[in-house]
């Protein structure tokens, strides 16, 4: 069953990357998703606790025997149906606010950090969506925070 969850998820991961910030969710990312994602402004502090909080959620996720159904309504909603998806979720919001988040924060802030760690790589293109702040940022604190997100994402080396 791990290994059934593990698989799932590495095919989350890998549908992330390709879809840029749809993430999770197979909708094209809207102009509020677009704007919300490059006025999104990072401290060290800040992507910290963003990396905490997202690991915290994928295992809480993967915890979840309905993981299979959670996933596939997921892919189907919007970023706005996400966060208020999260907002009636106790205990995912309970990660979130041990780390300092909102929903919304949540909800942006991962795919900004994700988006802009993969700039700083020189990897663009029209899914990357990244402020120039965001990407200086992560230029900066590359060598921190990708060991992180790589160990968070479940290992090294996919990017």
């Amino acid at each position: 069953m791990r290994t059934v969850r593990l698989t799932i998820f590495l095919m989350v991961v890998i549908l992330a990357l390709s879809a840029g910030i749809a993430g999770a969710q197979g909708q094209p990312p809207t102009e509020q998703d677009r704007q919300a994602i490059l006025g999104y402004s990072f401290t060290l502090q800040k992507a910290n606790e963003i990396i905490g909080a997202a690991g915290e959620m994928t295992k809480y996720v993967l915890s979840r025997p309905d993981i299979a159904e959670v996933m596939a309504r997921s892919m189907k909603m919007t970023r706005p149906e996400l966060i208020a998806q999260m907002e009636r979720d106790p205990q995912a919001m309970a990660i979130a606010t041990k780390h300092g988040l909102n929903a919304r924060e949540y909800n942006y802030g991962v795919p900004a950090l994700r988006m802009a760690l993969l700039a700083a790589q020189g990897l663009t293109g029209p899914s990357i969506i990244a402020s120039p702040a965001n990407v200086a940022f992560a230029k900066t604190n590359l060598a921190e925070l990708k060991p992180k997100m790589d160990a968070m994402d479940g290992g090294g080396g996919r990017r």
